[in-house]
């Protein structure tokens, strides 16, 4: 069996929100008790593209194969794959949270990197969230810390704390 070139390519991992998309707009779902999950990502197709994000994905295209690594549960798969496609983004395989997923996004990201990397050279993470950041470069992975969207502090207690998403 022969190796296909894209196979040989390092792999680039790109975090979506706050990485790729800017999510300023729907924070106000997650400052509600409870928060609300549904309006939260039931309104990300609008979600405007941060320029430097995508431009570093496209960028990256020229060495790497671009995969993507999300936090979003897999019940916003297509909206995701639109939103992609629509702002000239890479193609590239989409790894989502389960819908019943809560772990912290620095257990659940981290775990997938680990999957990923055993088949595959991950050249790069480029992720918002510092503290999925930590985790990957204490496991030995380059990272990129996506720090040029606007402070979104809820969606950063949400990620990292209570994950209910009653």
């Amino acid at each position: 069996m022969t190796e296909t070139p894209s196979a040989r390519r390092p792999l680039a991992v790109f975090d979506i929100d706050n990485t790729l998309a800017d999510t300023g707009h729907r924070q106000h779902f997650l400052e509600r008790r409870p928060r609300d999950w549904d309006g939260f990502f039931g309104a990300a197709p609008a979600d405007p593209p941060l320029a430097r994000g995508v431009a570093l994905a496209v960028e990256s295209a020229a060495d790497c194969e671009v995969v993507y690594l999300t936090g979003r549960p897999e019940r916003c798969r297509a909206d995701t794959a639109d939103w992609l496609a629509r702002h000239g983004l890479p193609e590239g395989r989409v790894w989502m949270r389960g819908n019943q997923d809560r772990r912290p996004a620095r257990q659940t990201k981290l775990d997938v990197l680990q999957r990923i990397a055993r088949g595959r050279e991950v050249r790069m993470l480029v992720d918002d969230d510092e503290l999925v950041c930590q985790a990957a470069r204490a496991a030995g992975f380059r990272v990129v810390l996506a720090d040029w969207a606007a402070e979104a502090p809820e969606l950063k207690s949400a990620q990292e704390g209570d994950n209910s998403r009653t």
